[in-house]
């Protein structure tokens, strides 16, 4: 079965960056072809390691740890470059009804920074926990395949691959940049505050949606989509894949707890930003589950036990 899901990675990553490249060359974008390429060149090293170590070193812990990270380095570049090029057939923004419906659940996200203001170093944590999630993620596969679950790093792989396209495609249909995009903080509160992403940030994605992609680098790529928070969705994804393993599970779910509390501060996400991604991390592990039955169940026809008769 690992063969099969590794396939199935594998053609995903190859079909994201069939689109990309095809786009690109039609729509002549600003691309930095070369650092694009040092990441596949990566990630075309990691592969051929694990399968040195799938085949040949028969080590299937390093096999499966080489190829998740494989994955993850091509599914981040080819789904980064797709949601750039999608800004030009994005649909209307739509971060004003967000704010409305935060609203209606009685957030009020100004005043809500205005007392995250007032304490340091509890938006210090927060900023921690907000940027943990990427470096979680790395440390999850490694885990995974030190632990022995290869296959969990596989279907954890094809969890994340789902949720960014579930959160791809809505953003595209209806784009939205969060509450930071909406609000515009008091002076006093926001030279008060160390953020992750600041209005700074906020401004350069509205300006993204409104003049195009403009060069796209891997060294330069921002986190473009609001509605759902794919941040959220990852933080749930690293609780549920991590929820074997004794000594993370728990740490999983104290650190990603702070990620989801920190999503709306850090990543100026609206609070229904998150709700949604919790929507999308659920789906994304229903999918996932239903790949890895798919690839279990696959089997070669058996071979009818009648024989034809001798002549």
């Amino acid at each position: 079965m690992a063969s099969r899901l590794q396939l199935i990675l594998l053609g995903i990553v190859a079909l994201v960056a069939a689109i990309d490249t095809v786009w690109i060359g039609t729509g002549h974008f600003d691309v930095d072809a070369g650092a694009y390429g040092e990441i596949a060149l990566l990630a075309l090293a990691c592969a051929a390691g694990g399968m040195f170590y799938e085949r040949v070193r028969k080590d299937d812990r390093l096999a499966a740890m080489l190829i998740g990270t494989s994955f993850l380095l091509g599914m981040s570049a080819s789904f980064s470059v797709l949601n750039y090029l999608l800004i030009t057939v994005a649909g209307p923004r739509i971060d004003a009804p967000l704010a409305a419906l935060d609203r209606a659940l009685g957030v009020n996200w100004p005043a809500m920074m205005a007392v995250i203001a007032q304490h340091p170093l509890l938006n210090a944590m927060l900023q921690l926990g907000y940027i943990s999630v990427l470096p979680q993620v790395a440390l999850l596969v490694a885990a995974l395949g030190w632990h022995g679950k290869h296959e969990r790093i596989y279907s954890f792989c094809l969890a994340l691959s789902a949720g960014a396209g579930i959160s791809i495609a809505m953003w595209t249909l209806a784009p939205s940049f969060g509450a930071f995009s909406v609000y515009d903080l008091p002076a006093g509160v926001a030279n008060h505050m160390a953020l992750a992403l600041d209005a700074h940030y906020a401004q350069d994605l509205v300006a993204l949606l409104a003049h195009g992609p403009g060069h796209i680098a891997p060294t330069d790529a921002k986190g473009l989509i609001g509605f759902p928070s794919y941040h959220a969705a990852m933080a749930l994804l690293v609780v549920w894949y991590a929820r074997d393993i004794a000594v993370l599970r728990w740490l999983a779910v104290g650190v990603n707890s702070v990620v989801m509390v920190a999503t709306p501060i850090q990543g100026g996400h609206h609070v229904v930003d998150v709700i949604a991604g919790v929507a999308v991390a659920v789906i994304s592990v229903l999918l996932a589950n239903r790949v890895v039955k798919l690839a279990a169940s696959s089997r070669a026809a058996p071979v009818s036990e009648e024989q034809p008769a001798a002549v």
